[in-house]
């Protein structure tokens, strides 16, 4: 056996890790400069091999640090490998590895990379021959020296220790002692010996006293076996009543435990019963508060709609009433004016007649009493002038101006033509313009009912809209509560979560998805490192509630390991949370690092694979088979050490008592009321609850959104059907009062047409006088003055109030109508 290797690193010269070979099996020599490390090399081999560097100090261990610029070294170690190939050391390998390594807190041996107790170092090595009561295998600086100037018997002594005589010498001097303790020892035995014999002689009196004893005790102990069989069997029988008792106490016991469990699971669902009947109490009763309210609204309403009817009832009954009395009074009239309009059809013509011969009368009338005037006048002017020549002077200024007045007249006359032509015309317009603003009258009054009926029907939508949203207003309500009281319960399982598992755990839990949202909210990259975090083992698998305690006894806080794609998924969610200061413990199950071998598994009635009953993705079956798939479950305690005995396998009870495949046996009782899986199922319900209402919640207010913008569209709509209805009344008044003013105006041009014509006819009679009393004047102009003399004969006015009256023949019988034309003009003639 040799030094094949040194490597030293952090020791004090050596803050670099240094390798230092090879060695010959024979001799080795180091040499180097001073200050070179050649002692400290030395004391590198002694640290590990030597016991003057045990028990050390924490300020020893820390002086053999390094100590030099830069970082401090925390750690140092000297690792020696030995040639092991004449298995000078008892095991069994051709290399060995001896490590030391030192801190200011540890000092460990390692043993070919395992870490063995400093005993069983040094009781190697003494195996080896380098043992502590021989250590000149280590030989220091200036021992020969010594050795060579020390006296004789150090010299000795020191060749005894050399050779290893000490040991013996040590040895015989333990011997020595030992056999001065026998010597006194069988002087001991021969004094007791001696004790003996005399007690033997004591005793050979006392034989045959025990002979008659024995006889006795013979007799006593055929008895007392009687009576001892008796009761055997006895207590055998006993024994075996007891023995099915205790079979059906067990069954009863499990029987009673089935009961206990039905009877928690009914509890538990009586409680959830009852939670969600007042949950719908509460609902009922604020739907109550609400049917209520809007039923005193309905009932305000209905009473004021009741009354309503009542008057309008009451006022179609008088209006029918005051209708009848109407109606016959129409009747009544309508008949007047049927008879009315008979005699008006019948006097009409004659007061048409006798209106126009009134007019034609009243003309001429005119005319001759003008007619008479003049020739009073003319009767006069023979006295009025003396000459002919003044007199014509005069008729000749008289006709001047007769002449401009006549102008004037006629000019009056046309402006009356034209007043009465334009009063035609724009009578025959406003009669079509009339005709026309009542067909826009009668087309707004049919639009005013069409946005009338529009405007209801879309108040009636709007009532419905609103209905249906008050509807939805209701669920929301509901919906509303129920989640808060589903998140109330996932906090409460949370905590329960929390208190089962640790605190540490789901903090953990809790920093990985904050992790993930982070990564989400980065994305790219970041979001494809949170799509392969598949979540904890307990979120990935489901099983039967049977196994519910195997499962969990078998997995522990494995439970919730975190499931990963790779190693590098895991640390950079490490080191985020670490960035980030997030609390909490994790453990990354990476299934790229899983290493997981098929197992094979009994094929037998009373066991199965524990991996086999859970279900899972297949994505994970590393994970799963990592955790489960060592373990068996069992239907009993003993099948359970017989199988882990036999197959090396793991096994658990459905009572959760496990057999380890090393034999050690654990179990006791579980409280299955505070069961990690059930509690995670309670879990995944209530949060698959959660998300189930979140979407209905959703989409109720998505359709609470739709049907708010139907109802802001109808009330837009109804707002442009009342602008529309405003505009198409204001238009409709307009075209009222339009119509109004241009009845107002018609019937002014109708009232004033009478009279203008009237003015046109008295008009047209001065112009016929004028005309007439012009031609007298030009008649009577150049004529000698007697003519006119002959006109105080004739009674003109009661010739012309005779010929008015139709009687020119009753009163002048012999007057001709020849003749009177000689005596008067001819306007004077009708």
């Amino acid at each position: 056996m040799h030094i094949k290797q040194v490597i030293i690193q952090g020791f004090k010269s050596y803050r670099e890790q240094i390798v230092v070979e090879p060695f010959d099996k024979r001799h080795n020599v180091v040499v180097g400069r001073n200050g070179s490390g050649k002692s400290n090399f030395f004391h590198a081999i002694q640290f590990v091999l030597s016991d003057e560097f045990s028990h050390l100090r924490p300020e020893q261990r820390l002086a053999l640090l390094h100590e030099g610029t830069g970082p401090r070294v925390i750690s140092a170690f000297v690792e020696i490998i030995f040639d092991n190939s004449d298995n000078r050391i008892p095991i069994d390998k051709d290399e060995i590895f001896l490590r030391r390594v030192i801190g200011s807190k540890k000092d460990q041996f390692f043993l070919n990379k395992k870490v063995v107790p400093r005993s069983e170092v040094l009781n190697l090595l003494e195996s080896a021959g380098l043992s502590n009561s021989n250590p000149y295998y280590i030989v220091k600086q200036g021992k020969i020296n010594q050795m060579a100037v020390a006296p004789d018997s150090h010299r000795l002594k020191l060749l005894r220790e050399v050779a290893g005589t000490r040991v013996y010498d040590e040895r015989r001097e333990e011997s020595v002692t030992i056999l001065k303790e026998t010597v006194g020892k069988v002087e001991k035995i021969n004094d007791f010996l001696k004790t003996i014999e005399e007690r033997l002689k004591t005793l050979e009196e006392e034989k045959e006293e025990l002979k008659e004893y024995q006889k006795w005790d013979k007799s006593r102990r055929v008895l007392e076996f009687i009576i001892h069989d008796t009761e055997h069997r006895e207590n055998k029988r006993k024994l075996d009543d007891l023995q099915k008792m205790r079979a059906n106490s067990g069954k009863e016991q499990q029987h009673y435990a089935d009961q206990v469990r039905e009877a928690q699971e009914h509890v538990r669902e009586s409680n959830r019963k009852l939670k969600e009947a007042r949950k719908d109490v509460a609902a009922a009763r604020e739907e109550k508060d609400i049917l209520s309210t809007e039923q005193q609204q309905l009932l305000r309403e209905k009473t004021k709609l009741e009354l309503g009817i009542k008057d309008l009832t009451d006022d179609v009954d008088g209006d029918n009433k005051s209708k009848e009395r109407a109606e016959a009074e129409l009747e009544r009239l309508r008949q007047q004016i049927s008879e009315k309009e008979r005699e008006l059809e019948e006097l009409k013509p004659k007061y048409e007649e006798m209106k126009a011969r009134e007019e034609e009368c009243t003309r001429a009338l005119a005319l001759n009493q003008q007619k008479r005037q003049e020739l009073y006048a003319k009767q006069g002017r023979g006295t009025q002038f003396t000459s002919k020549q003044d007199r014509d002077r005069w008729i000749e200024k008289e006709l001047k101006s007769l002449n401009k007045q006549l102008k004037d007249k006629k000019d009056h006359e046309v402006k009356l033509r034209d007043d009465l032509r334009r009063d035609a015309t724009k009578l025959t317009e406003l009669e079509k313009r009339i005709e026309e603003l009542t067909k826009e009258m009668e087309r707004q009054r049919v639009a005013i009912d069409d946005h009338n009926k529009q405007y209801y029907e879309c108040k009636k939508k709007k009532d419905q809209e609103q209905s249906t949203r008050n509807e939805l207003w209701r669920k929301e309500t509901t919906l509303t509560q129920n989640l808060s009281s589903l998140k109330e319960d996932l906090a409460k399982a949370d905590q329960a979560l929390r208190s089962m598992a640790g605190k540490p755990i789901l903090n953990g839990r809790d920093s990985v998805r904050k992790v993930l949202e982070t990564f989400q909210e980065r994305g790219g990259e970041w979001a494809k490192i949170a799509t392969q975090y598949f979540g904890p083992v307990i979120e990935n698998f489901t099983c039967d509630k049977t196994i519910y305690t195997a499962v969990e006894v078998t997995a522990g806080n494995r439970l919730f390991h975190h499931i990963v794609e790779s190693d590098t998924v895991g640390t950079k969610i490490l080191k985020e949370m670490n960035r980030q200061n997030l609390p909490g413990e994790v453990t990354f199950m990476p299934l790229n690092r899983l290493q997981v071998r098929d197992m094979v598994y009994p094929n037998d009635n009373n066991a199965i694979a524990m991996v086999q009953k859970l279900k899972y993705d297949p994505k994970y079956a590393k994970a799963m088979k990592y955790i489960f798939g060592k373990t068996l479950i069992c239907r009993n305690l003993e099948c359970a050490t017989e199988l882990g005995k036999q197959y090396h396998l793991d096994c658990v009870t459905l009572e959760g008592d496990q057999v380890s495949s090393k034999g050690s046996l654990t179990g006791g009782y579980f409280n299955q009321s505070r069961s990690r899986l059930e509690m995670q199922k309670t879990r995944s319900e209530l949060m698959e609850q959660i998300t189930t209402l979140d979407e209905e919640l959703s989409t109720l207010r998505q359709e609470l959104n739709k049907t708010e913008t139907s109802i802001n569209s109808i009330v837009s709509e109804m707002q442009r059907t009342e602008t529309k209805q405003g505009k198409a009344k204001d238009i409709f008044d307009k075209v009222k009062a339009d119509i109004r003013l241009m009845k107002e105006e018609l019937s002014s041009i109708e009232r004033f047409r009478g009279p203008k014509e009237r003015s046109l006819a008295q008009c047209r009679s001065s112009l016929e006088a004028m005309q007439a009393t012009k031609e007298g004047l030009e008649s009577e102009l150049h004529q000698d003055m007697d003519v006119v003399s002959i006109t105080k004969e004739i009674n003109y006015e009661h010739c012309i109030l005779t010929l008015l009256a139709g009687k020119e023949h009753q009163r002048f019988p012999n007057l001709k109508r020849n003749s009177c034309s000689k005596l008067a003009p001819k306007a004077f003639f009708i």
